[in-house]
């Protein structure tokens, strides 16, 4: 059993940049396979990040370049660098945990606001 608790979240401009953090709390976290997703109003909920246990990374297309995901296996948090952001990146931003050997045990967060305005 994983809780995930996401942070970091607010109101930023076109160009400008912010890291979402989201912590951990319960089994080993360094078995799991950890992701952001994000969920912009009237639209699916879309990946945009994966990091497994070994530091392998996977972006979606429309964030390569920009975003960095990141993990601290001893904190128990991963984390997303935004840089370079576009009013198309607002959205809720969902924490996303999948135990590596049982791919059925699938955890979300809370989700925090990111909003990109001038």
């Amino acid at each position: 059993q994983v809780e995930l608790a996401e942070s970091g979240g607010g109101l930023v401009q076109p160009g400008g940049s912010l890291r979402l953090s989201c912590a951990a709390y319960g089994s080993d976290f360094s078995i799991y396979v950890m992701g952001w997703y994000r969920q912009a109003p009237g639209r699916e909920r879309e990946l945009v990040a994966t990091i497994s246990s070994g530091g392998g990374t996977n972006y979606a297309d429309s964030v390569k370049g920009r975003f960095t995901i990141s993990r601290d296996n001893v904190q128990y948090t991963v984390y997303l660098q935004m840089n370079s952001l576009k009013p198309e990146d607002t959205a809720v931003y969902y924490c996303n945990a999948v135990h590596s050997w049982y791919p059925n045990q699938v955890y979300w967060g809370q989700g925090t606001q990111v909003t990109v305005s001038s």
